[in-house]
Formats: structure tokens, C-alpha cells, sequence
């Protein structure tokens, strides 16, 4: 028999081969594993970025009551990066109801890396609010006069999912503001085509400032945890999204969440995700848990190569694939070796 939707993850052992295994062992083990893959590169700018240790490997799984399993550097902070992008575009959905926004960013798989140059022919919208485009076009949506209003407005949203004061890495955002001369080109052509209602300095400013936020895996497997729990936050119990817009923005996670990569993310790991290139993940399964990995070095796409990994082995163990039919590994409700 499968967990139920509350999901607790600091009270279970899994089962492999008929012989238990606590939670936090197998998340240490993989993590401890996955130490020794040498694939990939940290993003190589901004320099701060790259600057850290590459090595660092970090992995947690938080349930719809807030309990929290984790392994590796759990307390090491890193840049949320494109992750914000499913924040902010559930919050604008909150705000703004989901035919407004539409009119503004569609919801169809690009199949294109997450930073190109384009907006489809016909409407002059970006194809989904997963790539810089469609996010640039949402963060100009968010409330707020200026920049400042809305880096505030963004700060408290994902401060209250996390469950504690975040803050933002001014390091990172002046580097990557200075650098960041395709999202202004985007910005651009989007307020061509009278789909930026704000200033492109002004939004480019905003945006890259959202995507230096500081946070940690736990931080994200709470988010996760949040639209895992239909927008309540499982430790302070807010409701910060209506459950409709937790589908709305899953839905899309799940299709556009990992790029020119998500046919592949869908089929290997399937659940909704969002990646960044800071080597975060934070993924989703609906009505039970979020998980979230961290390590620096990249793939090809973009997307963490030892956190892409992490992910799906727990999903493997846990069963948390939404088209696998096959029965959800044995658990054991009454262990409690956890941390």
C-alpha cells in the first residue's frame, strides 16, 4: 500500500530487495555516490558563481506537514536562478487569474534552450513563462510601480514558502546585471511587440535581481512541499496559492519546467521540476512531497547533472513517477531513524 497524501517523510523506512532502509540513508548514500561523478562544469558567469567548491552535493525531501529529510551541504546557500520563474509565475496567476496572463505568455513547449531569442509568429508572445522570454514578460506583471516594489513583493512571496527571511546575493545580481545584455535584447523585442507593459531596463533589473535570491535544498524542498500541499505552506500553515493555480503552474513545470530537456525529465523522472544554473532543482509530487537537489556542475541543458540524479532516484524508490503504474514501494510509517 502506497503513503498517504500527507506524506511523512521523517517517520518512514523504504523497502529495497526486502530489507528497510531508512530515508536518510539512501538520501546520504546517493549523495555520498553521486560525490564521484565528475561530469559537467559550474556555470562559468557570473565569476562568483563559478567560484565555490564544484564537488558540493546537496539533496532534500520535505512532506505536506513540513517534516524534512535531507543529506550533503544542506546548509550551503546558492542563487535560485531560473527556479523563480514557477514562483513568480504562480503568483501573477494568483493576481491576475489565468486569461490575463495568457494574454501576456503562452504555456507551449518551446523545445528550445531556456535563454533564445524568439516569440511565436502569430501573437508575438513567448511560447511559456518557463524561458527568459515568458519570464521576463511575468515579472513585468507582478504588482508593483518599479523594480524596487517588485524585488520586495518577490523576496516576501518566496521568503513565506521558505518558511524564513531569505535574502539576495547583491554579488551575484550586479554581476549578472552587467552581463546581461541577451535578457535586455529579449526585453526589447518583447515591448516591440507590445508585450512588455514596463520599461526592458527597468524588468531586466527586477528579473535578474528575483534570480539572485539566496536559498538552500531545504529552502526549495519547502516550496516544493507548498505546491505539493495545493499552496498551503505545510510548517506556518498559510495559504500562499489557490489550489487551481498550484495545477496551473505544475502543469507547466511539467512540460516546459526543464527546457529543450523535459520530453526526456518527463520519461526518466516524471513529475513537474524547474531547474537553475546556479545547480538547483526543486520538483514536485503533487499531494505528497517536494524534493530538491543542488550541485554546480552542469549539463548540456543547463540542469544540475549530479542534482538531476538525485531527484531520480528518489522519485525511482518512492514511486513518485505520474504514469508508472506499478505499485509504490512498502512503507514502514512507524520507524523513526531520521534526521
Amino acid at each position: 500500500m502506497g503513503p498517504p497524501a500527507a506524506l511523512r517523510a521523517g517517520q518512514f523506512r523504504l523497502y529495497a530487495a526486502s530489507m528497510p532502509l531508512p530515508l536518510h540513508s539512501f538520501l546520504a548514500s546517493q549523495t555520498d555516490r553521486l560525490r564521484e561523478v565528475r561530469r559537467g562544469e559550474p556555470m562559468a558567469e557570473p565569476p562568483s558563481m563559478s567560484s565555490g567548491d564544484p564537488e558540493r552535493c546537496a539533496v532534500a525531501v520535505a512532506n505536506c506537514e513540513g517534516d524534512v529529510v535531507s543529506a550533503g551541504d544542506v546548509g550551503d546557500e546558492f542563487t535560485i536562478q531560473s527556479i523563480s520563474k514557477a514562483i513568480a509565475y504562480a503568483y501573477v496567476l494568483e493576481e491576475l487569474g489565468h486569461e490575463k496572463v495568457h494574454e501576456f505568455v503562452d504555456v507551449e513547449p518551446s523545445g528550445e534552450a531556456y535563454h533564445v531569442i524568439s516569440v511565436e509568429d502569430s501573437s508575438g508572445r513567448p511560447d511559456n513563462p518557463m524561458i527568459n522570454a515568458g519570464a521576463l514578460v511575468v515579472h513585468s506583471l507582478l504588482p508593483g510601480g518599479d523594480q524596487d516594489e517588485r524585488s520586495a513583493l518577490v523576496l516576501d512571496l518566496f521568503s513565506r514558502l521558505a518558511g524564513r527571511q531569505l535574502s539576495v546575493d547583491e554579488t551575484v545580481f550586479e554581476e549578472e546585471l552587467r552581463a546581461g545584455h541577451r535578457n535586455l535584447a529579449i526585453a526589447h523585442l518583447l515591448r516591440a511587440e507590445n508585450d512588455l507593459p514596463d520599461d526592458p531596463h527597468d524588468v531586466v533589473a527586477g528579473y535578474t535581481r528575483q534570480c539572485a535570491i539566496r536559498v538552500t535544498a531545504v529552502d526549495l524542498a519547502m516550496m516544493g512541499a507548498t505546491l505539493a500541499n495545493c499552496g498551503t505552506q505545510p510548517v506556518t500553515g498559510e495559504q500562499i496559492f489557490s489550489p487551481d493555480v498550484v495545477r496551473q503552474t505544475l502543469s507547466v513545470m511539467l512540460t516546459c519546467g526543464m527546457y529543450d530537456d523535459a520530453g526526456d525529465w518527463v520519461s526518466g523522472v516524471g513529475i513537474p521540476a524547474k531547474s537553475g544554473v546556479a545547480g538547483g532543482i526543486l520538483a514536485v509530487a503533487p499531494g505528497s512531497l517536494g524534493v530538491a537537489a543542488w550541485s554546480p556542475r552542469l549539463d548540456g541543458h543547463g540542469t544540475s547533472v549530479r542534482g538531476r540524479e538525485l531527484v531520480r532516484q528518489v522519485a525511482m524508490k518512492l514511486g513518485l513517477h505520474l504514469l508508472d503504474g506499478r505499485p509504490e514501494p512498502e512503507v514502514d510509517w512507524e520507524a523513526s531513524e531520521m534526521k
